[in-house]
């Protein structure tokens, strides 16, 4: 099979390899067993190989490169448009030699694979659509106009559309679908220090104002006023990181709150299996990762009410719905913290729920997609 992927993550290039964000990479290296020739279309740049970067395990890489572009701004909105003729033409000359198209959504490329696949209505396709696909949500524009694209069967023809939860009223082609990070045989059972050692909460994601990590600071310095026995871990980078030191420091809770940067998978693992809680009050998700992969080690999630999250959470049974009201959300943590009951029982409903989604049990619906 002649598999081409359209995707909008920035690669590099590194001793003849090709490396993306690594929970993408890490997802698509599992589709690319099942494939004999890959073709990838996406920007590149010239940078450094970082903790959070992974290779593709294929040996039949054609990498087609193309710029990038945003419609930010009226500059960079016309230096787009002049951008999209040979963007448009790689991506069809890519999809013409394949046997599947896969887009990568949403984003800027998969917009323009969006239109491109049209030309294409008997070849088999796939779109994995990342972001939140709830139809009620406040979007960008060019988000919104890829997921009329996609649930139009007149216009998207021969595609299953990967989306995050599950809602009403959709077209034939919509799959409910999940992502996995771990598998069936990293299942163990994770022992929780007492309260009394200390409470650890784990923040995984980029510092941008999109995933709220200031939020996440605020809260815990709240938190600290009733017990000092508290510790934020934060993991990830962005442009959101210098500010976030600053407030730190400024208000005195270097010994509460240490920022990590990006660090790999296993590091990472090993920390959520010393955190009590998993915080992210992100202003928009798909299927959060870092929420899944903490509730894979028992940590409590404690999440904003987006996309599929309250599904996850089971609308609270199993997790803390934030409000993004400092008071009322300090209150819903506290109660837990002084309810062991109901905190062990949550942490049972935790890890029965996460531990089905396994890279096993991924493995197997993507080789049903890919009717193997």
């Amino acid at each position: 099979m002649k598999f081409t992927i359209i995707t909008h993550v920035t690669h590099l290039e590194h001793d003849g390899m090709y490396y993306g964000y690594a929970p993408y990479i890490r997802e698509m290296n599992i589709w690319l067993k099942y494939v004999e020739e890959i073709t990838v279309v996406a920007p590149i740049q010239n940078q450094e190989k970082t903790a959070i970067d992974l290779a593709y395990h294929h040996k039949a890489i054609d990498f087609r490169t193309i710029p990038n572009f945003n419609f930010l701004n009226i500059k960079n909105i016309i230096l787009a448009v002049l951008k999209l003729p040979k963007i448009s033409w790689t991506i069809y000359r890519a999809m013409k030699k394949a046997d599947h198209i896969h887009l990568r959504c949403p984003g800027n490329v998969g917009l323009i694979g969006c239109f491109v696949q049209m030309l294409f209505p008997k070849k088999m396709k796939t779109a994995k659509y990342a972001g939140n696909w709830d139809p009620n949500a406040k979007q960008p524009w060019s988000y919104r106009f890829q997921k009329y694209i996609l649930r139009n069967t007149f216009l998207t023809r021969n595609m299953q559309v990967l989306v995050y939860g599950e809602w009403q009223n959709q077209s034939k082609n919509i799959k409910p679908f999940f992502t996995a990070s771990y598998s069936d045989s990293e299942k163990e059972i994770v022992q929780k220090t007492d309260f009394e050692e200390g409470v650890n909460f784990i923040f995984v994601g980029s510092l941008t104002a999109g995933k709220n990590p200031l939020y996440t600071i605020k809260l815990i310095q709240k938190l600290i006023n009733s017990t000092s026995k508290i510790k934020l871990n934060i993991y990830g980078e962005g442009s959101e990181r210098v500010n976030l030191e600053r407030y730190v420091v400024e208000n005195q809770l270097e010994n509460y709150i240490v920022l990590h940067g990006n660090l790999d998978q296993e590091t990472l693992k090993a920390a959520y299996k010393e955190s009590h809680f998993v915080i992210l009050p992100s202003k928009s998700e798909g299927w959060p990762k870092a929420i899944a992969e903490g509730m894979f080690w028992g940590c409590v999630p404690i999440v904003t009410p987006v996309s599929c999250v309250p599904y996850m959470l089971d609308f609270g049974n199993r997790g803390i719905l934030l409000s993004l009201n400092l008071e009322q959300d300090t209150s819903q943590i506290t109660s837990i913290l002084n309810d062991k009951v109901k905190y062990n029982a949550m942490i049972s409903s935790v890890v029965e729920w996460s531990q089905q989604y396994t890279t096993n049990l991924f493995e197997t619906e993507i080789q049903k997609i890919l009717k193997l």
